[in-house]
């Protein structure tokens, strides 16, 4: 495990330690989100053009898992918060327009996600809830990417990721529902959508030929928006002989 993922590590463990301390009870949980590719807030698509070059980078799907922690406030409001890793995944076709050189390759983006919602409870039955949420994730982004790409030929294509902040900002909505039971836990599924606050990675692509010392390089920008399908669980409060927490807003 590398220093960074230790830390991150140590991190949740102190947010589940807070947790517990609490008087009203909190729940730990887990979740697993299949995202997709969303032109909510910016193209998912990023095409350049530069002399006879061509390139298209294309956002397919990705995944994203980790631990929540939710913490009632009130009877109507709670907090969310918990790591997550998340999985951006990308198709980028390279081709020059005066030949019938063209390659394809395939690339991912990762980054560590540290949200902190408010939400807010509608209650629909005894056992069945509807929330909804809005809140902001700390973005955290490991290192740059570099990917050199053959065709078998004289020509070579190299794209390089650099992303704009290492810390960055995630806007962050959910709508859901969920099934609570005191012995079982809560089992939630949902959707949602993150828009980072401006675009995550500054991409370069760039065509040479072998022995040859002219390049042409691209540049632009990736957004990384997504929509995502929520699945949780939230494991049920263990009993314990004592003083027993006091019932929350999610019991």
């Amino acid at each position: 495990m590398s220093r960074f993922n230790f830390v991150l590590f140590l991190l949740l463990i102190s947010f589940t330690s807070m947790a517990q301390r609490e008087k009203q009870p909190s729940y730990f949980g887990i979740q697993i989100r299949p995202i997709f590719p969303s032109s909510f807030g910016g193209s998912k698509t990023l095409e350049l053009t530069g002399e006879n070059y061509k390139f298209k980078l294309t956002q397919t799907v990705g995944y994203s898992f980790g631990g929540t922690i939710r913490k009632g406030i009130t009877k109507l409001i709670a907090f969310e918060s918990g790591l997550n890793f998340t999985h951006r995944s990308f198709r980028n076709t390279m081709s020059l327009t005066d030949t019938s050189v063209m390659a394809d390759d395939k690339w991912s983006f990762d980054s560590y996600d540290i949200p902190i919602n408010a939400l807010v409870y509608i209650q629909l039955s005894q056992k069945i809830y509807m929330n909804t949420s809005m809140g902001l994730a700390l973005r955290i982004s490991p290192n740059d990417i570099k990917k050199i790409t053959e065709t078998g030929g004289a020509h070579s294509f190299t794209n390089i990721g650099r992303y704009t902040a290492k810390i960055g900002f995630n806007l962050n909505a959910n709508v859901g529902f969920e099934y609570r039971t005191r012995e079982k836990g809560f089992f939630y599924f949902g959707g949602s959508i993150g828009v980072p606050l401006k675009p995550i990675i500054e991409l370069y692509s760039l065509h040479s030929v072998i022995k040859q010392t002219h390049v042409t390089q691209l540049k632009g920008m990736v957004n990384g928006n997504y929509l995502a399908i929520d699945l949780k669980y939230f494991f049920p409060l263990i009993s314990k002989k004592g003083d027993q927490p006091l019932k929350g807003p999610i019991e």
